[in-house]
């Protein structure tokens, strides 16, 4: 359509400002974002920068190590101390993954991945909450620099999980064994590695122009850490079985995590050996299967997704056949398209499998968000079947879902705690379901805490941001502490949902 001179001037001039405006931020990606699709029309039904805010800060909560003096969820104090010396290595910091207390190294790399990939994409919209963004990665990223300080060996565990569930305490009281756990060339566990690598070059582009210096060093050992996952092939659940199943197995093969780690170098170092790494070795990892999941332990949709912008945005022509494996995925999640095969409950909500679903909502909903900002830079569209999916269409999906997790749901509740006029009160969460040691400062014993974690009584401490499992393909929430499948808040659903609440906040004029 072609312009008349006044609106071409007016067009011009929006550009120019939106890039002088975007132009200092250390994330070149927003510069492609079109302003003409800035602004939603209607005026939000919701507050995406306080839920913003709150998303970021409940990483707080879950901080393992000696806490810092800015640390904002105060009835938090320093716990693990000592993590590591039972195999003499520093092993202090990092996250507990959700309600208990035990650091799992295979969901921690992809907590950090997904932390850095919302602030690569969205972190030149985040404004204030940048800054809190890259605290949290960082509090991740010092912790697997710690765990592969030695070369062909990752720590990934520590504390034993069967153990640690059978206690219910404080991290702050932790009296179970904090056993340490790893990975080397006779116990291979290239899921893990492969994740790690991923986690650790995804953090050097965000540290990039912040911090020159450790954005160097993560990127340097994710190479390395690279090198050690395809060389020494095997999956962690076979070696560490008895410690990381059930909690953590691998069940998805560890083919994915190769293709995504090699997806995250060769963006992260720009190195043509990680393009023709995915050349010679896509078809083989799993390019093109047709499985939809996208979580802690299913790379395979992330891949394809990431892998399309280096064709749709920087024209890297050899991979044009993940634009088609990219799209053959969005098109599973229209209703009404030929391909559709997700479900969604009577509520609206994208259903999976009924323990932690919200975690491939938040998951899912980033993915939308991110390939709609590919496909706008590309000028390009889904074709599903004859149906034109537009990247509007997408947002619109993305939108549907936060808004259903914020409050927009049969219920009426918000599925983020301390977010909205209800939410859930009583969360499979250790901290947040016994007192705090200001309040109770005597040590709570192992089993003392399980008249707790039954009673019915709410949580004292508001584990600010935290997004619990959800409800199930009902769209029922029955707020049971004893449901962990339902009311257990964890890193990995956190972490994707940031990226989308920064577009939504700043697409509403909120930021």
């Amino acid at each position: 359509m072609a312009l008349s001179s006044s609106s071409f001037f007016i067009t011009c001039f929006t550009v120019l400002f939106a890039s002088l405006l975007l132009g200092g931020t250390a994330y070149p990606t927003t510069k492609h974002y079109p302003v003409r699709h800035r602004r939603h029309p209607h005026i939000a039904s919701h507050n995406y920068r306080d839920a913003l805010t709150k998303s970021i800060m409940f990483f707080e909560g879950q901080r393992s190590g000696r806490l810092p003096p800015n640390q904002r969820i105060s009835w938090r104090r320093n716990s693990g101390l000592s993590d590591g010396s039972a195999a003499h290595v520093d092993l202090v910091g990092g996250y507990y993954d959700a309600g208990d207390n035990v650091k799992f190294g295979f969901p921690m790399a992809f907590t950090t991945t997904m932390l850095s990939w919302s602030v690569i994409e969205f972190g030149g919209l985040m404004k204030g909450e940048l800054q809190n963004a890259k605290e949290a990665i960082r509090w991740a990223t010092d912790y697997l620099l710690k765990a592969t300080t030695h070369p062909d060996t990752i720590y990934v565990q520590v504390g034993d999980a069967g153990k640690d569930h059978a206690c219910w305490e404080r991290p702050e009281d932790m009296d179970t064994p904090r056993s340490v756990f790893k990975i080397d060339k006779n116990t291979p566990g290239t899921e893990v590695a492969a994740e790690t690598a991923a986690a650790l070059a995804a953090a050097s582009l965000v540290f990039r122009r912040s911090d020159p210096t450790y954005s160097k060093l993560l990127a340097r050992r994710a190479i390395r850490v690279f090198q050690f996952a395809d060389k020494y092939r095997g999956p962690y659940s076979n070696g560490l079985k008895r410690y990381v199943c059930p909690y953590y197995c691998d069940f998805s093969g560890y083919q994915d995590e190769l293709l995504w780690g090699a997806a995250w170098l060769h963006k992260a170092t720009k190195n043509r050996m990680y393009l023709n790494y995915i050349q010679a070795n896509g078809q083989t990892l799993g390019a093109d299967e047709s499985d939809n999941t996208f979580g802690w332990d299913n790379k395979h949709v992330g891949a394809r997704i990431l892998l399309s912008k280096a064709f749709l945005v920087q024209k890297v022509q050899s991979l044009h056949d993940y634009k088609s494996h990219a799209d053959n995925y969005i098109c599973s999640l229209i209703p009404g398209t030929p391909y559709s095969s997700a479900q969604y409950t009577p509520g609206g909500l994208l259903f999976k499998m009924n323990d932690s679903n919200m975690q491939y909502v938040t998951s899912t909903s980033f993915l939308l968000v991110t390939y709609a900002k590919y496909l706008t830079s590309s000028h390009m569209v889904v074709n599903c079947g004859g149906t034109t999916v537009t990247p509007k269409k997408l947002r619109a999906l993305a939108k549907r879902q936060v808004d259903y997790l914020l409050g927009d749901n049969p219920i009426k509740m918000s599925f983020m705690v301390g977010y909205g006029a209800r939410y859930p009160l009583r969360i499979h969460h250790r901290g947040s379901s016994l007192p705090s040691i200001a309040k109770h400062p005597a040590k709570i014993q192992c089993s003392a805490g399980f008249g707790v974690m039954n009673s019915q009584s709410p949580n004292p401490n508001i584990l600010m941001g935290a997004i619990v499992g959800g409800p199930d393909q009902h769209d029922r929430f029955p707020d049971q502490r004893s449901d962990y499948e339902q009311s257990e808040p964890a890193t990995y659903i956190n972490a994707p949902l940031v990226g989308s609440l920064a577009y939504l906040a700043h697409s509403f004029g909120q930021l």
